[in-house]
């Protein structure tokens, strides 16, 4: 009996192919034809649930999870999977589709925010959405239904049965889909509606195909006597300004923490519980300050800005060399400490987004030009909110430039599992006096290394940094020894 139901299911599939993008491993449904079964009888099959595939050169996901098809209606819900390991929520940041629209396989339909990455979610259908399930800024837990998508079979139209009163065209019919969907709106629409306290269904929408738009959500308000003041006179205008006239202005207001900042609250909260120490010192850096405005006299390239950062990057590179154990990290269930063989050194930014740390990846390998440019490319991609999982994950040890803010000195906490994070000062002029007793100015920058006390001691990570501070202040030494 089971061997004779899995022959049925496989009668029913069919395989996927797709010259222009990675063909993933699974079946898409396939329906018996009109003269061998009705259309009420039409079986359905549910995929078990698997990971997100990546497609090699884009930022684009699609949802290989399991998409319960109603064959009663020819619906599909696509729900959010698993975007990577350890994933459990995303955050949904914007829509590409409206209710409605027509979607071509592999279209993109949203962009969603995990704590590692941004990342798009695409369609592995033909169809047409018919309801969106959520709006932007819901944090969607992974097998959530993300949107319902009414689907073609191979004959580019999916009908109802012959009786059903409604049908579903996807050939771009005005048949209106209500009955079968609810009410057409955008999601912004519908939080509105939800505002207000009003049932989105019993509003007559005066759209294109009975869209409930927010004018109508708005004049339902008013006929049932709800209060709008809120949404639609917000603001006075006075002697040509707008000034605001809403109470609300001076209540407190609570803020959700979504993407990264949520991810920061588990980090550091993780931080805390581990038994750490700081070493501080102070770094001359008019060396670095005379190479650095030698590269950019002789800089021949527009789209290269040279700072500081990269030669800091590659001169602790080099001191992590000597000292292996900086750059490791601490497996608390087996009690062992796992050294990196590469130097992967993430680099603290602040975004509008929050606080991400994407890495510089085989540090020891590159040239100060190469990472310079590759800095370059993880700071345009974190201020647009584009960094992918590979640009946040593998770091080995962390920099956190508070100089380039303006702060002098700063404690930073541990980026578990590194073990180890500096946070640097910026760079001033200050008196210093020679060993003969004169005053002369210098180029000081104070340093702050926070290490894992079960790894590394005091004396580990002083040596470590006198060794990094000579190759700042002797840029000479590190050309000599630079691979």
């Amino acid at each position: 009996m089971i061997a004779r139901r899995i022959w049925r299911s496989h009668r029913f599939l069919r395989p996927f192919s797709s010259s222009s993008v990675c063909s993933p491993p699974f079946r898409v449904p396939e329906y018996l034809s009109q003269s061998s079964s009705s259309p009420a009888s039409r079986p359905f099959f549910v995929h078990p649930p698997t990971l997100m595939k990546w497609c090699g050169g884009s930022r684009s996901w699609f949802s290989n999870e399991a998409m319960a098809i109603d064959s009663n209606s020819g619906l599909i819900d696509v729900p959010l999977a698993q975007t990577g390991e350890g994933i459990a929520e995303c955050e949904l940041l914007k829509w590409f589709v409206n209710e409605g629209d027509p979607v071509e396989e592999f279209q993109p339909l949203c962009e969603v925010q995990s704590d590692k990455a941004t990342i798009e979610i695409t369609s592995r259908f033909k169809g047409k959405v018919a309801l969106i399930s959520h709006s932007p800024g819901d944090i969607i837990k992974v097998g959530e239904t993300l949107v319902r998508l009414a689907v073609e079979d191979s004959q580019d139209s999916l009908l109802l049965t012959s009786d059903s009163s409604e049908i579903i065209n996807l050939g771009g019919s005005k048949q209106r889909t209500d009955n079968l969907v609810g009410a057409l709106s955008t999601p912004a629409v519908r939080n509105l509606a939800k505002d207000l306290g009003i049932d989105i269904n019993v509003i007559t929408g005066t759209g294109k195909d009975g869209r409930v738009l927010k004018e109508d959500v708005l004049r339902f308000s008013d006929q049932k006597g709800f209060v709008t003041d809120s949404v639609s006179s917000e603001h006075a205008v006075i002697g040509g300004d707008s000034v605001s006239t809403k109470a609300s202005d001076f209540e407190d207001k609570k803020v959700p923490l979504r993407g990264f900042s949520r991810a920061m609250v588990k980090t550091m909260t993780m931080a805390t519980s581990v038994p750490h120490f700081h070493f501080v010192e102070e770094i001359n850096c008019d060396a670095l300050v005379e190479l650095k405005q030698f590269f950019k006299q002789n800089n021949t390239d527009s789209t290269i800005k040279h700072t500081f950062l990269p030669t800091l990057i590659k001169s602790l590179s080099m001191a992590l060399t000597k000292y292996p154990f900086v750059n490791s990290c601490f497996n608390a269930e087996s009690l062992e400490i796992i050294l990196k063989g590469s130097h992967n050194i993430g680099v603290a930014m602040a975004t509008e987004h929050g606080l991400v740390v994407p890495n510089i990846k085989n540090v020891q390998s590159l040239s100060l030009l190469e990472i310079t440019k590759e800095l370059s490319r993880l700071q345009h991609l974190a201020t647009n909110n584009k960094l992918n999982p590979e640009d946040v994950t593998g770091g080995t040890i962390t920099l956190s430039n508070i100089g380039a803010i303006g702060g002098k000195f700063g404690s930073p906490l541990l980026n578990l599992p590194e073990v180890a994070i500096i946070a640097l000062g910026r760079i001033e002029k200050v008196p210093k006096f020679s060993k003969e007793g004169t005053v002369y100015p210098a180029s000081i920058m104070m340093v702050n290394i926070a290490a894992d006390h079960r790894v590394l001691d005091g004396a580990t990570v002083a040596r470590f940094c006198c060794q990094w501070k000579e190759y700042i202040e002797k840029p000479e030494l590190l050309m000599l020894q630079m691979r």
